[in-house]
């Protein structure tokens, strides 16, 4: 599919965030993901978007992808303080490989650790307040400025997430989300195409890698995010859901 020229439609103050939503999901129908990053990084949202990566087991492919389009573009990690060493490890190798310059590393304020997990163990009694204080209210944090960003979530990775569109509206941003097709064995083949390292975690049977209390091994034939949070009715850590955590405090992000 060939993106309409004229991309005036997005701009169009008018319309409200569902309907410039609608309108680039139509534009973008069929369009590769190199396509869509291109035009979300060069043309639509030209210096006010940013790449949220968790420099897991496949970010490597989304991170290659950017890197091609503009290695400046803002990357935002949320560094938990709970987090596989493994992790940050492989964060500084993708950095080095691919040049990225724009990477920030994000951490909870002291102040809302001092208030909420002042011994470390807040996981171990609320992993829904946990998140908000080490993932949500960070991100929010480090997204002021940008009206959109980008995020690796794709639909085979769990029922959830099966119905993912590739552009949504997301408290007051866009969220695009380029990999929204692609399959696991996509992300295998382009991963080796390019010769991009894997995360280290990943052959020791973690597909799926979050923070290092809350993330247990997947077996064969699991869904991939089984691992996370195990034994427990969660699925997301809560910088994915609509109302950005609103639930756990009632803050408004």
């Amino acid at each position: 599919m060939a993106l309409a020229h004229d991309l005036s439609l997005a701009f169009d103050p008018n319309l409200g965030l569902d309907a410039e939503v609608r309108a680039l999901n139509r534009q973008f129908d069929g369009a590769s993901a190199h396509k869509i990053l291109e035009t979300v990084i060069k043309d639509l949202y030209a210096d006010e978007v940013a790449l949220v990566s968790s420099f897991g087991a496949d970010s490597s492919v989304l991170l290659h992808l950017v890197s091609e389009i503009d290695p400046k573009t803002p990357v935002l990690f949320i560094d938990t303080g709970k987090l596989f060493p493994e992790t940050r490890r492989y964060r500084d190798l993708l950095v080095a490989r691919l040049g990225l310059t724009g990477v920030r590393s994000e951490k909870p304020s002291p102040e809302d650790l001092a208030a909420s997990d002042p011994d470390g163990v807040l996981w171990m009694r609320d992993t829904d307040r946990c998140c908000h204080i080490r993932k949500v209210l960070p991100l929010e944090r480090a997204l002021d400025g940008f009206s959109a960003w980008i995020s690796g979530r794709k639909r085979h990775q769990s029922a959830t997430r099966a119905a993912l569109q590739v552009l949504e509206a997301d408290n007051g941003r866009i969220k695009v989300n380029p990999l929204a097709d692609w399959s696991a064995d996509d992300i295998l083949t382009y991963a080796r195409d390019k010769d991009l390292p894997p995360h280290p975690l990943v052959a020791q049977g973690f597909p799926s890698i979050g923070c290092m209390p809350c993330t247990d091994k997947v077996a064969p034939g699991e869904d991939p995010r089984s691992g996370r949070w195990r034994g427990q009715d969660k699925t997301e850590c809560g910088i994915h859901w609509p109302t950005h955590g609103r639930e756990i405090d009632g803050s408004g992000i």
